[in-house]
């Protein structure tokens, strides 16, 4: 199949890798993007996997909790500047709030619920004519916790991230935040290697082998060798997407699972929104730089 120049784009910002490397593996892969990603991180290429793009849509995010409830909500702009505007970050503030009150369970209900004679999606409506820009509600998320628990609640730049965090059995916000704090910055996928599919693992197992196949220092090295070598580099790979086997960021001496066990609490759940993963923005000058490379 063609390999366009947003694709090359798309997988270079996605990967970190150069563009004409970013077009061998599109070209190597049939034009799969997630294959492609694979085949760069084989050759030691692209450092890491993202499953999720590293192009951003603008707007924020914002999370606000109440009794045992807490809501993160996104909010998508065509323009950062539309995201500062007093009139979009009360559209913000009354969607967060009311999504937090009445618990809908999906976007559409939410945009279908009342608010004084008029639905949210008519609020939006109203604020895009107003505004001049698209706005959408993107998404959001719910969380519960009992009495004893405590929510973890934290907002990077604004609401450019947004996290909340459940610690379980616990009053102590002054952990539960720093909590928060950590999954803000390191971006954990699980809590730990429990919550983990089994076929995520595996996907990793198998880039890790071909990893350790392609180095020239595993040439000729007994099976048991290269065998521990695969699994200590799974390991490594695995624990940054844990929380719990994460550096702590506050105390690089520990993990977060030892910090989480000297407060005798663990983190039972979280949600984090980084606004605008995995939307890809209106394309700008960049795209004609790479069709240039690619003409090469």
């Amino acid at each position: 199949m063609a390999i366009t120049a947003s694709d090359v784009k798309e997988l270079r910002e996605r990967t970190g890798a150069g563009m004409m490397d970013c077009k061998k593996a599109l070209t190597e892969c049939d034009g799969d993007m997630e294959k492609a990603i694979d085949w760069l991180r084989e050759k030691g290429i692209a450092k890491a996997a993202k499953k999720e793009s590293r192009i951003a849509a603008e707007g924020l995010s914002k999370v606000i909790s109440e009794g045992n409830y807490a809501c993160l909500v996104e909010v998508n702009t065509e323009t950062d500047f539309v995201a500062k505007n007093e009139s979009f970050l009360k559209l913000l503030d009354d969607t967060c709030k009311l999504i937090l009150a009445s618990k809908p369970t999906n976007v559409e209900e939410a945009l279908a619920l009342n608010v004084d004679g008029k639905t949210l999606n008519d609020l939006y409506v109203e604020a895009i004519a107003t505004i001049g820009e698209k706005i959408t509600l993107r998404r959001f998320a719910i969380l519960e916790k009992n009495d004893e628990d405590s929510f973890g609640i934290y907002m990077h730049n604004g609401g450019q991230i947004s996290v909340a965090c459940i610690l379980k059995g616990s009053k102590d916000e002054q952990v539960a935040k720093y909590m928060a704090m950590q999954i803000a910055s390191m971006a954990p996928q699980y809590v730990s290697r429990d919550d983990m599919p089994g076929d995520v693992v595996e996907h990793e197992r198998q880039i890790q082998t071909e990893i350790v196949k392609n180095d020239e220092k595993f040439a000729g090295k007994p099976e048991k060798v290269i065998a521990g070598a695969i699994e200590g580099k799974v390991s490594k790979a695995l624990q940054d997407m844990c929380l719990v086997d994460q550096i702590y960021f506050l105390d690089p001496s520990m993990k977060c699972g030892q910090f989480l066990k000297q407060h005798n609490t663990e983190v039972s759940s979280f949600v984090r929104y980084l606004v605008g993963e995995g939307i890809e923005k209106r394309q700008e000058n960049f795209a004609d730089e790479v069709a240039k490379q690619m003409r090469q």
